[in-house]
């Protein structure tokens, strides 16, 4: 059974930082791309950062470049987010996911099969 679990998610303040980490079972990580993204209440999903197939060229979306890491560690199947000076928009449920293409990056939510259940971040003072 291919499954992905997030776990990391906290309340924080803001300039705070927090690392998330997802884990896969039934699939190995570093054969695929990985994406993180984020829903916050009333909007949509969106996309913050994916790493290609192999840990290579990581890709963030511009409202958290320089702020978010993503990496990935092969040993334990594991992808992770670092996600410093947190701000309070930043808040939502933060999810990992599996994209398609498994030799392509995509911040597009339309693009992946295995989706985490999400681990909620809360931004506030």
């Amino acid at each position: 059974q291919l499954q992905l679990v997030e776990s990391g998610g906290d309340l924080v303040q803001p300039g705070g930082s927090l690392r998330l980490s997802c884990a896969a079972s039934g699939f190995t990580l570093n054969d695929n791309a990985i994406g993180w993204f984020r829903q916050a209440p009333g909007k949509e999903r969106g996309g913050v950062s994916c790493i290609r197939r192999g840990g290579a060229t990581p890709i963030p979306a511009d409202s958290v470049k320089g702020r978010f890491t993503i990496s990935s560690d092969n040993a334990k199947n594991t992808v992770y987010l670092q996600m410093n000076s947190l701000k309070p928009e930043d808040t939502a449920i933060y999810y990992c996911a599996r994209v398609k293409e498994r030799d392509a990056c995509s911040l597009g939510p339309n693009d992946v099969d295995v989706w985490g259940q999400g681990t909620q971040v809360t931004v506030s003072s």
